[in-house]
């Protein structure tokens, strides 16, 4: 009797183990049936709709992709996506040229025709203060002759596209004769515009001060088709990578928090939120301060159903779609902090706000070096950092490579200033492009933590410059420029912003904000300049440059 018991045990132990694997299968080709047996319908539902459609939507086709560019604020930044939509690891320099070269042009006159439109649209208008502004001298400083030692790519030989190249046929038909040269190659003017951002990119500059491809792109940005979403890793917070269909790229961040709340006083500057219109505020803020140093950001509405989980490939994000009690549709991803159904990014109802930012050319092509800030904090409830402690700590940093010759202090005080207007603590990381060596300017990435406080002002954020004591002449004078009332730095920010499609950015407090920062700059300035002198403080850099001496003779002892 026992003998039999225990063989029926073992028999129905055996069919629920058959079951189990078999739902698994069934969950895991769930996604292929549903394709297979729908029409991949793209239409758009209401709300009350998805719980019935869900499953026709299917999964997109794979589409044919540059290498993603990690856009990361980690010390792995200059290490390549490892999202689903990774190409292989093996792919060189050589590989991601021929992957550029399937792009082609699109030649299509009506999009150029809107891109030059726009260009002319949001031309500054007479008598505006942006305008005025950019009229200034200051801002009208040439940089010295270009090599192609100093230029990021060499058009010529560099990047080349070859139409024919292209896997999409329709790309070949919509060719002209007119995108092409009289010897028969494509002209640069015909290259998307991303890709144009990126050849503009030199030693001193991201792009130049009044390059109308940036607001063409930006139109992109905001514009484009999404063709492909995928969860971008590494980092805390959730970040997805939006490919276009002009195979153009950007780092999409949604919406947090509404634009009047605060960071609560109890947050960690670590695990603070990071806003989509921070960022965007900070793009406005650094072309405003001339460094053009931040790429490209424009805010876009996004459909979070047809634009985010109809077109991702992404199993890990699409699983995280869900319908809310209030019936709108919300999802989460992973990530380290808030990526959980409690803390989950709803529509409304499918409507979701986020900033886009224009990726850097992949690091096949272009090789950036990831550094260390010298001010990085603790990242620590508990521990300080040395600077916290150590009143001296800059002398130190003055005797460390690459800090103690070339421009390299001065970027990080220009740094310094830029993260101070807008209360950004977080910046633990800058990058540089490897081809440039120690002398170019540092990329100002990920400032998603500014503008989290409005009635505090940060004054630690500070301490390089009160430590160090040094400046730009060039720096001075544009912020003492943005004290005036007539260039008053809160309304440049404010004409500047109301362009953005997701206006207003930030609102007044925000905004009065950095006029009151401003003047704490450029007091902790008029003490150092009545401590240490004049000539000490400010480093003159608008004498123009010397043949390629583009540096200073070092940082000053005292």
């Amino acid at each position: 009797m026992k003998m039999i018991l225990l063989r029926k045990f073992r028999v129905l132990i055996l069919m629920v183990f058959l079951i189990a694997c078999s739902m698994h299968i069934m969950i895991d080709l769930l996604p292929k049936l549903e394709r297979h047996g729908s029409g991949g319908c793209s239409c758009s539902h209401t709300p009350s709709e998805e719980p019935q459609s869900w499953g026709k939507q299917g999964w997109p086709n794979k589409h044919t992709l540059r290498i993603l560019q990690d856009f990361s604020n980690e010390p792995s930044s200059n290490v390549s996506s490892h999202s689903l939509e990774r190409v292989p690891v093996a792919a060189d320099k050589t590989q991601a040229l021929r992957r550029l070269e399937h792009l082609g042009p699109r030649g299509d006159r009506k999009r150029q025709f809107l891109q030059d439109a726009s260009a002319a649209k949001n031309m500054p208008l007479k008598g505006s203060r942006l305008s005025a502004l950019f009229d200034h001298p200051l801002y009208k400083r040439s940089l010295p002759p270009l090599t192609d030692e100093d230029t990021l790519f060499n058009v010529n030989t560099d990047i080349r596209f070859d139409p024919k190249a292209a896997e999409d046929q329709a790309w070949n038909n919509e060719g002209t004769t007119d995108e092409f040269s009289p010897t028969g190659e494509l002209t640069a003017a015909s290259y998307p515009n991303w890709l144009r951002f990126h050849i503009g990119i030199n030693r001193y500059e991201l792009y130049s001060r009044h390059n109308p491809v940036i607001d063409a792109l930006l139109k992109d940005l905001v514009t484009q088709k999404i063709t492909s979403v995928a969860m971008k890793s590494g980092g805390t917070q959730l970040k997805l990578i939006m490919t276009f269909q002009n195979y153009g790229q950007a780092l999409f961040k949604p919406m947090k928090q509404t634009r009047e709340q605060e960071t609560p006083p109890d947050f960690f500057y670590f695990s603070d939120f990071e806003r989509h219109n921070a960022e965007i505020a900070a793009f406005h803020l650094d072309k405003i301060l001339d460094f053009r140093r931040v790429p490209p950001v424009a805010g876009r509405l996004v459909n979070m159903t047809k634009e985010i989980r109809d077109v991702t490939q992404d199993k890990k994000l699409w699983r995280t779609f869900f319908i809310s009690p209030a019936n709108n549709v919300c999802f989460y991803g992973e990530c380290s902090y808030y990526c959980s159904t409690e803390h989950a990014l709803c529509g409304k109802p499918d409507q979701i706000e986020g900033s886009l930012a224009a990726f850097l050319p992949d690091l096949a092509l272009a090789k950036r070096k990831t550094w260390r800030n010298p001010w990085r904090r603790s990242y620590h409830k508990r521990k300080k950092a040395e600077w916290e402690v150590d009143p001296d700590y800059c002398e130190e940093v003055k005797q460390t490579p690459p800090y103690d010759s070339g421009t390299r202090l001065l970027d990080i005080i220009d740094m310094t200033v830029f993260d101070f207007l807008m209360g950004n603590m977080d910046r633990h990381h800058y990058e540089t492009f490897e081809k440039f060596g120690n002398e170019t300017v540092i990329i100002h990435l990920d400032n998603g933590r500014g503008f989290g406080k409005h009635s505090h002002d940060e004054r630690s954020i500070l301490v390089p410059l009160t430590q160090c004591c040094r400046v730009r002449k060039s720096t001075h004078l544009r912020l003492q420029l943005l004290a005036k009332e007539e260039y008053k730095l809160s309304m440049l920010m404010a004409e500047s912003l109301v362009r953005d499609r997701l206006s207003p950015i930030l609102i007044q407090p925000h905004l009065d904000a950095m006029d009151r920062r401003l003047r704490l700059v450029l007091n902790v300035l008029s003490e150092c300049i009545e401590k240490e002198g004049y000539s000490y403080v400010v480093e003159d850099d608008l004498q123009g440059y010397q043949g390629t001496d583009h540096a200073h003779s070092g940082p000053r002892r005292r």
